[in-house]
């Protein structure tokens, strides 16, 4: 079964893209990361806001922090759909490298979803 895929957009054909069921769930898990609470006016709360800690400064607390907060952003959006197993979070210079391990709960398949944002290299 296929998913609308994300971002939205059109693909050759000139039809709604779409992608398969793996893939949409790691659209959904980047949906979750790089969206700001607030962002969304019918879901306030919708959203980690990960863009935030690229500025932020680079420390040990800063790191476990972050994967608390996605953690459990992840869980409370997504939890119907994968079980999060470990995330891993990277703030190198202006940089943010983001990796989530993950079960997918339908499939029972054990993937890894890896981000990054800011920075030249992102």
């Amino acid at each position: 079964m296929s998913q609308l895929d994300f971002p939205f957009h059109f693909d050759t054909r000139g039809r709604t893209a779409d992608t398969s069921a793996d893939d949409h769930i790691r659209d959904m898990i980047e949906e979750v990361l790089f969206t700001a609470p607030g962002e969304r006016v019918n879901r306030p709360t919708f959203g980690c806001g990960v863009l935030q800690l690229v500025f932020a400064p680079n420390s040990d607390e800063l790191a476990a922090v972050s994967q608390l907060l996605i953690q459990s952003s992840l869980q409370e959006w997504l939890g119907d759909l994968i079980a999060v197993e470990s995330v891993s979070v990277e703030n190198d210079e202006a940089t943010l490298r983001i990796s989530v391990q993950y079960v997918n709960r339908q499939s029972q398949m054990r993937q890894t979803a890896d981000f990054s944002a800011g920075g030249a290299g992102a």
